[in-house]
């Protein structure tokens, strides 16, 4: 039977990075169920896919600070932009921050394929399990069994299910007694309490707000979703989020003592909101809506909710809503240099399927990218 350089398990963002930076001479496999590649990057973005941020630092990411800091000092977001400037990507700046595809998703996508196109692509093909015996890697799937010398599993989470995602990276590394994390929801909307169901009422409204929770602070567009809350800020706050309070400052950009002083209109008037969602968070902080001039200095200390009203969301929208999944392999069972196993030599793993997740805007596909390159170089090294 064929015995492999390298097989790589999955066929998304790290996969195809690292595949495309492996030596050309390497005997490499790529294995994944779908009937696909790429299928994740190609839908992202509204399929322009946003691939890096204009601002990269380890504080976007949860996850172990040395390991982000340590793939960040060796493939930054300039580097990122090198390697799709190089290859002839044209990008969109989108809100003076977000990286996207200015043509289409596919456009990185063929040339990670083109790049990777010397390794032999087994697609439909679903990993069942994996064991090492005398030094080789034996992959066994539903098509039958790979054999390997090197092993790296690039198998992403579990959200985008509908698209192939499972916890079979979770699984492969607890076989070999590798400490992870089970894989929760990340970068999804927010439910809420009874008390907060009137944000459902506003389903479809949004305003620019700061969203702090424990010690973030997350500055975006909020939306409010039948569900509860949505949108860039909430995606990102939920990333940070485990339970108890989150604090809102719906007035990010203004004063409210400011907003009504010496003013003959209605509070909700000056409120430079939409009319339906001033009048509602006016309710919410039991303030009754009358003229700016009347207003004392109790409804004053009221008002200031505004700037800070904390509640504890019941919790998220769950895998089906997600962008991306928490947990994954715990980041002291690898080596931060290599992406290598600790306890098991030539046993890499890359991307999604670690235990290090970025906030919404970029952050998790220039996290893919970084760690597949960087382990395609080590591979080539040894």
């Amino acid at each position: 039977m064929k015995i492999y350089d390298i097989v790589i398990l999955g066929g998304g963002a790290s996969s195809l990075m690292c595949a495309a930076h492996l030596n050309k001479s390497l005997n490499v496999a790529i294995i994944d169920a779908n009937d696909k590649l790429a299928k994740k990057l190609k839908i992202s973005g509204g399929g322009k896919c946003n691939i890096t941020n204009k601002y990269v630092d380890v504080r976007n990411f949860d996850g172990d600070a040395d390991l982000v800091k340590s793939v960040l000092e060796r493939f930054d977001r300039d580097d990122m932009l090198q390697f799709l400037s190089n290859n002839k990507i044209e990008l969109e700046l989108r809100k003076n921050r977000y990286y996207f595809c200015k043509k289409s998703s596919d456009d990185i996508i063929n040339v990670l394929k083109k790049k990777s196109s010397f390794a032999k692509v087994h697609l439909n093909t679903k990993v069942l399990d994996v064991k090492k015996s005398d030094e080789i890697f034996e992959i066994n799937t539903d098509k039958g069994v790979f054999k390997t010398n090197s092993l790296v599993v690039a198998t992403g989470g579990e959200s985008f299910k509908n698209i192939g995602a499972s916890d079979i990276g979770l699984q492969i590394a607890k076989s070999f007694d590798i400490e992870v994390k089970n894989f929760t929801p990340a970068l999804a909307g927010l439910t809420v309490q009874k008390e907060q169901f009137w944000m459902k009422e506003l389903s479809g409204l949004s305003c620019y707000v700061n969203i702090k929770v424990n010690d973030r602070v997350i500055k975006e567009e909020m939306l409010f979703a039948h569900k509860g809350i949505s949108g860039p800020a909430v995606l990102s706050a939920s990333l940070y989020w485990r339970k108890g309070d989150i604090s809102i400052d719906f007035l990010p950009n203004e004063n409210i003592p400011d907003l009504i002083k010496g003013s003959k209109k209605l509070i909700s008037s000056v409120i430079p909101l939409p009319k339906r969602l001033s009048k509602a968070l006016l309710e919410a902080i039991y303030v009754k809506d009358t003229e700016c001039k009347k207003v004392d200095a109790k409804t004053k200390e009221k008002l200031l909710r505004l700037h800070n009203y904390s509640f504890a969301p019941a919790g998220n929208f769950g895998f089906s809503k997600a962008e991306v999944s928490k947990g994954g392999i715990i980041s002291n069972e690898l080596n931060f240099v290599t992406f290598e196993s600790k306890k098991v030599k030539k046993l890499y793993f890359i991307g999604e399927v670690v235990d290090v997740t970025g906030e919404l805007g970029g952050y998790n596909f220039q996290w893919a990218f970084g760690s597949g390159m960087i382990c395609a170089k080590n591979i080539n090294y040894n």
